[in-house]
């Protein structure tokens, strides 16, 4: 018969070979059976009762034919058989080796695929010779005696104190796999591809980034597109009444410079809007830094016009001199150069690129800007709203000031909107991943600009389409004198 020795990677590997070992030992050990030694073979029925007859026939004939009850040649005695076959087998084999009087023990292993398929015979030698060959025909692996098999999807863990035979099927842990039954470990699956749901095989990530394809996407732009819109037509109707006493008394110059810069703040959103790329990743921060950073420069300009408007009426005061185009263009040129200073730095240092997130969200690729230095990215944000604060301040302290037309009520009441916009945006920002994290920013940005816009403009624009018979220098100078 033909020999298939144990390999060590076979879970009967140990107990083949320790019953191996054992019997070589007690040959070895004169003390034990003198003058006696073991002998054995296993033999695969392969769950055939044919097969099963055959096995029995060899291990009852000592000659190369298979004839029972004929002595020929060398001879062994046949002391017993250890079997662990079916219920009907083994009845056969009882049937047989009852004739010859051999006892039938049957093995701890009854359900293991191996001992289902063996008929092991044990023999004394006469001549005293050690019997070390054997024949295995078909070894096949066994499965455990405690489950049935672990499917793909899980692997063997050995339960302590039990049988090598014994073992728990647990599920792969995340981010891992097994393709074959009775794995003995899972394994990893690329970074571009994640397990499916049953953990047998891996699949490929899903691409995620935000899209104009999606509805978050299609809501975002839609808005920053009407947005932008209204910002044209408002901008629109200042020019063509650039000579009336609503727009000049709230400088309508400082009015176009700041309607100019909400036009672009509603556009810059387009450029968080798509597949991240190494254009759109450089300018969007900066791009929206500096922007804003203008914006609010103009309102604050505007605020500090009104209290020096108001401080220039009393007698005696020489702030009159500082009043005009000169005293606006500097405090918006200044305070813009400053966020141009730092995105400038930030840009020459470490400048944002685009990156391919493939470990924060499983079963995704995140499609992202990577921010280069987050130490500057909060930096151009910290000083926008540090603007912000001084612009609010300086609002409120001049809010109850008379005056026609004073805007320094709508200024305190946009940058109120201005500033918890993005007191929230931080902590939401941080608390979001992927896509949902540039939405996030992006609707930081339409909800503050549309702050801006509605809180400073849409009033002045009801007086100039709607109520056109306030919009005259005779109602200006009504509202002075009164002081309403």
């Amino acid at each position: 018969m033909t020999l298939f020795p144990p390999r060590k990677g076979d879970p009967d590997y140990w107990m083949i070979l320790s019953f191996l070992f054992a019997t070589e030992e007690i040959n070895r050990n004169p003390r034990l059976l003198s003058n006696i030694t073991l002998g054995y073979n296993i033999h695969d029925n392969y769950f055939s009762a044919r097969m099963t007859s055959d096995a029995l026939l060899d291990l009852l004939s000592t000659g190369q034919t298979n004839v029972p009850n004929y002595s020929c040649g060398r001879r062994n005695h046949f002391l017993a058989t250890v079997e662990g076959t079916e219920s009907d087998i083994s009845t056969q084999i009882s049937t047989m080796l009852g004739i010859y009087k051999i006892p039938q023990l049957q093995s701890y292993l009854r359900n293991s695929q191996f001992y289902n398929n063996s008929v092991d015979g044990v023999y004394l030698n006469e001549n005293g010779d050690l019997e070390s060959d054997f024949d295995i025909v078909n070894w096949p692996l066994p499965h455990s005696k405690c489950v049935e098999t672990c499917r793909p999807g899980f692997w063997k863990v050995v339960q302590e104190g039990k049988p090598i035979c014994c073992y728990d099927c647990l599920p792969c842990p995340d981010g891992t796999i097994s393709i074959q039954e009775d794995s003995d470990h899972c394994k990893k699956c690329p970074d571009d591809q994640h397990p499916n749901k049953d953990r047998d095989q891996c699949v490929p990530k899903i691409i995620t980034f935000l899209s104009y394809e999606e509805y978050l996407g299609i809501i975002l732009a839609s808005f920053a597109l009407f947005l932008s819109i209204t910002t044209g037509f408002v901008l629109g109707i200042f020019i063509k009444n650039l000579h009336t006493p609503v727009v000049k008394a709230n400088n309508r110059d400082l009015s176009y410079v700041l309607l100019i810069s909400l036009l672009f703040s509603f556009s810059s959103s387009f450029l968080f809007i798509g597949q991240p790329r190494k254009a759109t990743c450089l300018l969007r921060q900066t791009a929206f830094s500096i922007i804003f950073s203008v914006a609010v420069s103009s309102v604050l300009a505007k605020t500090i016009t009104v209290v020096l408007a108001f401080l220039a009426t009393k007698p005696g005061n020489r702030v009159r001199r500082w009043l005009g185009k000169r005293l606006a263009n500097t405090i918006v040129l200044s305070c813009s150069s400053v966020q141009v200073v730092i995105c400038t730095i930030w840009l020459g240092t470490n400048s944002p690129f685009p990156v391919s997130d493939m470990h924060s969200q499983p079963g995704q690729i995140i499609l992202q800007c990577n921010e280069g230095s987050v130490a500057m990215f909060y930096a151009a944000l910290g000083y926008m709203g540090f603007l912000a604060a001084i612009c609010f301040t300086v609002a409120f302290l001049a809010r109850k000031l008379p005056g026609s037309f004073n805007e320094a009520k709508l200024i305190t009441f946009s940058m109120l909107v201005f500033c918890s916009v993005w007191v929230s945006f931080v902590p939401n920002y941080l608390s979001t991943k992927g896509k949902y994290m540039v939405a996030v920013q992006v609707f930081s940005i339409l909800a503050s600009s549309a702050g801006l816009l509605g809180c400073i403009f849409l009033p002045k624009c009801y007086i100039i389409v709607l109520r056109p018979e306030l919009n005259t220098k005779e109602h200006l100078t009504t509202k002075t004198k009164d002081g309403t």
